[in-house]
């Protein structure tokens, strides 16, 4: 059983090696020529022009402070105290955790990014967060960049109650949900003859490399007419990513008026 499992492990490194290196050939193809002036990088892997990609409009850097203790009663104190506990973890491929830090982040600041991004693009983008020994110190004990994994919201007043990050280095693979922003409503053939949309999917799964995550996926309504649907392998995204879901789950279908409908009209 152990052989097996070590023989299944080379094959699926083997696959997704393959599989992000002709990703990193076609998106060298077809990402713009790098400026002189950009930051050098070790990511192969750059945004396509034509793909969503963070607002750096909403670029912000999370500060935190190192927290002792964890528990049910040392995590009311952080929060009677303006703070919500949380934690950082080393997560490379994917899949396996690690390196953990404990800290507190400021509530206040976690709860206008929710509000201003939405709860599931805010667990679809990357910040930097600083770790210093005081909020108002200067000095910084870790710089890194990470992905939001988890954030328990209070369910009567949304308060933020705790939240995981994910280092994402550049080399790093990470597992995303991805939210879906649906458009072309207005002109979609189907919905203009009076059919309506059934949204089945608001969010999809994707192994990603911390370069490119998606802030969304953007899925095109302009062209489906009653009866059609659109499946996870029809929306547009990187190269790069893999879906982790069957590409035949469908994501929205446009549905007519039921036979009883048409006949009261």
């Amino acid at each position: 059983m152990i052989l097996c499992r070590s023989a299944l492990a080379r094959s699926l490194h083997h696959h997704l090696r393959r599989h992000y290196t002709a990703a990193a050939a076609s998106a060298a193809v077809a990402a713009p020529a790098p400026s002189p002036d950009d930051p050098p990088s070790s990511s192969p892997f750059a945004y396509l022009e034509d793909l969503p990609r963070p607002d750096p409009k909403y670029d912000e850097t999370i500060l935190a402070i190192p927290r002792a203790a964890s528990g049910t009663s040392a995590s009311a104190k952080e929060r009677k105290h303006g703070r919500v506990p949380g934690i950082v973890f080393e997560q490379e491929d994917g899949q396996h955790g690690g390196n953990k830090r404990l800290v507190s982040v400021r509530a206040g600041q976690i709860r206008k990014l929710v509000n201003h991004l939405g709860y599931s693009f805010f667990l679809s983008r990357l910040f930097d967060l600083e770790v210093r020994p005081e909020f108002d110190s200067d000095d910084v004990v870790e710089k890194v960049r990470v992905l939001p994994r988890k954030l328990h919201l209070h369910s009567g007043t949304d308060a933020p109650l705790n939240v995981t990050f994910i280092r994402a280095p550049s080399h790093a693979l990470l597992k995303v949900e991805v939210p879906l922003v649906y458009r072309g409503d207005d002109v979609c053939p189907g919905l203009r003859k009076g059919a309506s949309l059934n949204t089945i999917k608001r969010k999809v799964k994707y192994l990603c490399p911390a370069d490119i995550i998606p802030p969304y996926i953007d899925v095109d309504l302009s062209e489906l007419d009653v009866g059609q649907k659109l499946v996870m392998g029809d929306l547009k995204v990187h190269p790069a990513l893999k879906l982790l879901q069957s590409k035949d789950e469908p994501v929205c279908k446009i549905m007519g008026a039921r036979v009883s409908e048409q006949r009261k009209k």
